[in-house]
């Protein structure tokens, strides 16, 4: 469903792992959308699906009920650039500890300086000169403020596997039923289609739409459960 979307709006979709059921279908599968607000588009694709239909490998022909587990994630950037500002630091000389040489006790040539944005200090007092213990410094802020982003980054990851849902009856925010009757809703806007075939071969812009339109009006949506769902 989501690779004819692509194809219908005009993205590059590729499918990066694929991981075949025990019996049948897939089990797990990782598609890598690019284009022009891929992202903000599928972002509220996020969540569980749930397709009610009869079974083609059930020779009973009864109905059956999946559940998938559809989770959006943005591609981030690993180029990190530490742009420091002269204004952001604050720079303070004092006289070198040790028992050190020429000069060493005797003027100010230890650095130490502090990134007033982070509040992150960094200090040295290894070379003979200010100017080099001023370089020193700066590149062991650079470093701080590199590990400071990796760590802000991988916290912002962790948010939003935090926001994966259950896969269980009540936690979908849309059902696509095939039987006994057809209709796809989504229950956060409560948004419907009854051309279920045309939705599964990737017509999924009135949902998309639905929701973005009724995040921006509403704020925070909430999934309500399906009274179907028995």
């Amino acid at each position: 469903m989501y690779l004819r979307w692509a194809e219908r709006k005009g993205l590059e979709a590729a499918v990066l792992d694929e991981t075949e059921g025990e019996e049948a279908g897939i089990k797990n599968a990782t598609i890598q959308f690019s284009g022009e607000n891929a992202y903000g588009m599928l972002a509220g694709e996020t969540g569980v699906h749930r397709l009610v239909r009869i079974s083609p490998f059930d020779q009973a022909a009864r109905r059956h009920t999946s559940f998938a587990s559809v989770f959006v994630i943005p591609e981030v950037d690993d180029r990190i650039e530490i742009n420091i500002k002269p204004d952001d630091l604050k720079v303070d000389t004092y006289r070198a500890g040790g028992k050190g040489g020429q000069n060493v006790n005797k003027v100010e040539t230890a650095v130490r300086i502090t990134h007033l944005p982070t509040g992150v200090v960094v200090a040295c007092q290894a070379q003979r000169s200010q100017g080099k213990n001023r370089e020193m410094a700066m590149k062991m802020l650079r470093s701080k403020l590199y590990d400071l982003e990796i760590k802000k980054r991988q916290e912002e990851t962790d948010k939003l596997d935090e926001t994966k849902m259950d896969i269980s009856f009540g936690s979908q925010i849309r059902s696509y039923v095939m039987q006994p009757y057809r209709l796809i809703k989504d229950h956060r806007t409560k948004f419907e289609v009854g051309d279920v075939d045309r939705v599964l071969d990737g017509d999924l812009d009135p949902f998309i739409r639905s929701y973005l339109m009724a995040k921006k009006t509403k704020g925070k949506l909430t999934v309500e459960p399906d009274e179907d769902a028995a």
